[in-house]
């Protein structure tokens, strides 16, 4: 297995999946505005690079095969951020990794993207954000698979998922811990090329995907 890129290293499911493909022993290359946050990360097989994502970022998508998407402008931050980061840095991202071969990008996007006017709230402008970033890596030629995971938790790993949205809307939710666990599976294992689901807890095992 080669380079995986992770950006977004520093965010909750990208922190958590880094640490899980070090312990699997995979080689990371995890991109990161505050290499300091990653301070209690330690392993031959991590190499961190600190860049701004509202930059240019090209060269950490040198020797790299795959690249996980994990960065999200976070729920304290404007439209603004939400634009240049869950959009434009995606955008760019998808870009960079044509300019460089990679072989597959994974993007962590969010249930309600495949159609934000369904979806009357104030996570509307994130949602659209995240529509144009998957669909400018659908239309891209690139190999991918992109994840839309329910309504985040803290609960820890239950290692069991569904891509079944669950008939009641306060069930449609999924662990950080099993969105990392299942960027791990797919990193690793997936031979899906060209794929799009949704993502919740549920009772089949990661391994399923």
């Amino acid at each position: 297995m080669g380079k995986t890129l992770i950006i977004g290293a520093s965010g909750q499911i990208g922190k958590m999946t880094t640490q899980l493909l070090l312990n699997d022993q995979q080689h990371v290359i995890a991109l990161v505005r505050d290499k300091n946050k990653l301070s209690d990360l330690s392993s031959s097989y991590l190499d961190i690079i600190e860049q701004d994502l509202e930059s240019d970022f090209s060269q950490a998508f040198d020797g790299c095969e795959q690249v996980i998407f994990a960065a999200g402008s976070g729920g304290s931050t404007g439209d603004d951020k939400t634009l240049l980061i869950d959009l434009w840095a995606a955008t760019k991202a998808v870009n960079y990794a044509k300019q460089y071969g990679i072989k597959r990008l994974i993007m962590v996007s969010s249930i309600g993207a495949d159609n934000p006017d369904a979806i009357q709230s104030d996570l509307k402008p994130y949602l659209v954000a995240k529509h144009m970033a998957d669909e400018h890596l659908i239309n891209s030629g690139l190999n991918y698979t992109i994840v839309r995971p329910g309504s985040l938790t803290d609960e820890d790993a239950s290692l069991k998922i569904t891509t079944q949205q669950p008939s009641e809307r306060n069930e449609a939710k999924i662990s950080r811990e099993n969105v990392a666990n299942a960027l791990l599976q797919i990193a690793n294992h997936s031979t899906n090329e060209n794929s799009i689901f949704e993502l919740f807890d549920g009772d089949k095992p990661i391994t399923s995907l």
